[in-house]
């Protein structure tokens, strides 16, 4: 670039006009921020594990298509929902500087962008791999927008236990695109989900709840106090390890799952108790960090779990004991 070309971007630039390229890349990066990247690896994760234990085959070209539109559809919901939250996302410190409240997007284009992604990959996982699995994307979907985001939200503080559901359906979504069925197997990858989401959420609410507060979002510890939100993030949590065991029953787990989800569900109960007797946010926040991990753990050690190595050095270490029994 010459001297003059460079001088006339620098006026511009302290004008308020960006350089060729910047805004544009302003831009992607703030719609790519309105599908809450973050969030949609969890979801994409999850889909993934059921997709990968789901009995029977799938094409791969079939189950990355599958992959992308739960992700898509993920990201859709995250959309719509902070197109609708904007005026409390603009109150909250946490959110405050999202693209909408902070005028980067145009509420109406952040709806129009998260409508035209959820009917594309509702269509998309319809006519390439089934419909079944396309009725739960839209299910998941309507559930986070319409039930929890519009209904739940704003009017009850049981918003995450109820609306914690739309987060629970990824890995039987993945599930149905290779089997075509919603089975036993599926539901109970649903129930772990939807019973990790209360403490993971509470744990959050915690110390975000002068946040809720000034945003009138009736969360637990807002309308019950922190000393009953502590007690049932305990309870759940108790209900979700001995929930976590319950693929090896099924035969979707074997040992290697079952050795680490007693050791996580353990460290998961003791961080709960450590919220439960505690009296600042460092254990809530502590419990909301090792939330995610633990369900990234879980779901990648269940994928790890059946991968034909390991499958092989289970049947391998059985048949040495076998074979030392006989002995």
């Amino acid at each position: 670039m010459s001297e003059t070309s460079a001088t006339i971007v620098e006026q511009g630039l302290s004008r308020g006009f960006p350089a060729a390229g910047v805004g544009s890349r302003a831009r992607v990066k703030d719609f790519i921020q309105l599908l809450k990247p973050r969030v949609m690896t969890l979801v994409v994760f999850s889909g993934v594990a059921g997709l990968y234990v789901a009995p029977g085959e799938i094409h791969p070209f079939l189950a990355a298509v599958a992959v992308l539109c739960i992700a898509v559809g993920a990201g859709a919901s995250g959309a719509i929902n902070m197109w609708y939250d904007r005026d409390i996302d603009a109150i909250m410190g946490r959110t405050r500087a999202r693209p909408i409240p902070s005028g980067r997007v145009a509420a109406s284009e952040a709806l129009a962008f998260g409508v035209t992604l959820s009917l594309f990959a509702i269509m998309l996982m319809g006519l390439a791999v089934n419909w079944l699995a396309a009725s739960l994307l839209a299910l998941a979907s309507g559930f986070y927008v319409f039930v929890y985001t519009i209904w739940l939200k704003r009017r009850t503080p049981q918003n995450i236990v109820i609306g914690g559901a739309a987060g629970a359906f990824p890995p039987m979504i993945g599930w149905a695109a290779v089997t075509g069925s919603v089975d036993p197997e599926a539901i109970v990858l649903f129930l772990i989900i939807f019973m990790w989401t209360p403490p993971h959420f509470w744990a959050l609410a915690l110390y975000r709840d002068s946040d809720y507060a000034k945003a009138g979002v009736p969360m637990l510890p807002v309308v019950a106090g922190r000393e009953a939100t502590k007690r049932q993030i305990l309870l759940y949590t108790a209900l979700l390890v001995p929930l976590t065991l319950v693929p090896v029953w099924q035969g979707v787990a074997g040992n290697v799952y079952a050795m680490v989800m007693l050791v996580l569900g353990g460290c998961f109960l003791l961080l709960a108790w450590r919220v439960l007797r505690s009296k600042g946010d460092k254990a809530p926040r502590l419990l909301f960090g090792f939330s995610i991990l633990y369900l990234f753990l879980l779901f990648g050690v269940l994928i790890l779990d059946r991968a034909p190595g390991l499958l092989e050095f289970e049947v391998g270490s059985a048949l040495i004991e076998t074979t030392s029994a006989k002995l």
